[in-house]
């Protein structure tokens, strides 16, 4: 078949992009999640499903913590056409047991909405927190972005936003083009427009801190991606941290435990 892609045909391309298949077990690794994240609200369920926007999903999980701190704003994941901000309610674990306020965003997904308007919802979310999060003790002026795979890129495209003082990116794409001429397009349906403008490897740097996180389990354009990110940025507030022998899908364990590497380097970006 034709390459299309750095040497790759069409089948190789998909393959390079799902992380489903790439992981045997990730339906039964969602479904623990799933379990974790109902544990959680159930005991942290004070302020669910607050509405941002007018979409149905325009609406946001608070998870306070025992007092006033800093509030970490995570975005999920799910190739922006999958998934549902419940599902990784777990992740505020973490923060949580060192006083850092979460709010979970949940957006609008391909095909019903447009990458640029995802985008535009995200920012909405954040300006929403921002105006809205001190009633819950979080502090609107050391707001942190994060998110895992889809919701990485969401967190570049949005680390400037006002109140973010940085940023965390976990298994992230960050350079749309490979998107765009893959499987996963077919939902999303890109223009060549937007493959530029929405892509953060073509953008402007933000010089707020970053950090880009990945496994080294993890399939290999993955990585890839983090790593060209990480040097394109090279100079810049933020380090890139590969963890070893964590998948697209374990990772997340390093969010959602107290003394996890992520939730240590959202400590850091927060100032406790």
């Amino acid at each position: 078949m034709t390459a299309i892609y750095r040497g790759m045909d069409q089948p190789t391309l998909d393959a390079g992009y799902n992380n489903t298949t790439a992981v045997s077990n990730s339906s039964a690794l969602l479904q623990d999640f799933d379990q974790r994240s109902a544990d959680l609200r159930a005991a942290h369920g004070a302020h669910l499903d607050m509405r941002y926007g007018p979409a149905p999903r325009n609406r946001i999980d608070y998870f306070a913590a025992a007092k006033p701190g800093p509030l970490l704003i995570f975005i999920h994941g799910g190739y922006w056409q999958m998934r549902a901000k419940e599902t990784f309610s777990f992740l505020a674990a973490g923060p949580l047991a060192h006083g850092v306020h979460v709010a979970m965003v949940g957006y609008t997904l391909a095909p019903d909405a447009a990458l640029t308007e995802i985008v535009a919802e995200v920012r909405a979310a954040i300006a929403w927190l921002k105006g809205n999060a001190q009633e819950f003790g979080g502090d609107t002026e050391r707001m942190i972005v994060s998110g895992w795979s889809a919701g990485a890129h969401l967190t570049a495209m949005c680390v400037d936003e006002p109140g973010v003082v940085g940023g965390v990116a976990i298994s992230g794409i960050y350079d749309l083009e490979p998107v765009r001429l893959s499987y996963l397009n077919n939902k999303l349906r890109l223009s060549d427009e937007e493959e530029t403008s929405l892509s953060p490897l073509h953008l402007p740097l933000s010089t707020k801190p970053l950090t880009i996180i990945y496994g080294t389990s993890e399939l290999s354009e993955l990585q890839r991606q983090s790593e060209q990110f990480g040097d394109v940025r090279r100079g810049l507030a933020g380090d890139v941290v590969p963890l070893p022998e964590r998948n697209h899908f374990t990772i997340l364990n390093e969010l959602a435990e107290a003394d996890g590497m992520i939730t240590r380097e959202v400590c850091l970006i927060a100032g406790i």
